[in-house]
């Protein structure tokens, strides 16, 4: 019984330490990384050669990189970024790509095999399935960034235009960040 007290005692000590700690020590993340981060369009492609968009967003930020080289958000976040940073809008890099339209991948359910490897490269988790079962993708979390494609050995998976329009339109999604802004002051 005093062993199990003791124990008891000493997980308390340690958990309100660890919790002090937390909040003592805490680093708060760069404020304009975020803003950065939250213009790009989330694709995680790595076409910038970054390993994803908050890499890129710090980059870009700690001036390792232009704000010119993402070819899925294009001209639109190059203006955006340009406006944020106070820095001059450039054209988009071609060594990076070129802006097209926003695609979603497809898979041919019937001539996929089932390897799994383009569950594997997807950076977002959009692709479902088991080994040597059928896959398919989940459309609204794909971001169109073409890297299932390659390592599918029966080229299965095609990209797609998504549909624009007035029949797939939909409300924007409100913006929080103001108010979100306004509860931290």
């Amino acid at each position: 019984m005093v062993a199990v007290l003791l124990l008891t005692s000493l997980a308390l000590a340690f958990g309100l330490a660890l919790g002090f700690a937390a909040q003592r020590f805490r680093i708060e993340g760069d404020p304009v990384v975020d803003q950065v981060d939250a213009l790009l369009p989330q694709t995680q492609c790595g076409q910038c050669s970054f390993a994803g968009c908050r890499p890129y967003a710090e980059a870009i930020v700690d001036n390792r990189a232009d704000i010119n080289q993402c070819p899925p958000g294009g001209e639109p976040t190059i203006r955006a970024l340009a406006d944020l940073l106070s820095r001059e809008a450039k054209p988009l890099n071609p060594e990076n790509g070129e802006e097209k339209p926003a695609t979603v991948a497809v898979i041919d359910e019937d001539t996929c095999i089932g390897c799994t490897l383009c569950i594997q490269a997807c950076p977002v988790d959009a692709i479902v399935g088991g080994p040597k079962q059928m896959h398919t993708v989940i459309a609204r979390e794909c971001t169109g960034c073409d890297l299932c494609l390659e390592p599918c050995p029966v080229d299965c998976i095609d990209m797609v235009v998504v549909k624009t329009g007035l029949a797939a339109w939909s409300w924007p999604k409100p913006d929080t960040t103001a108010t979100n802004n306004k509860s931290a002051a």
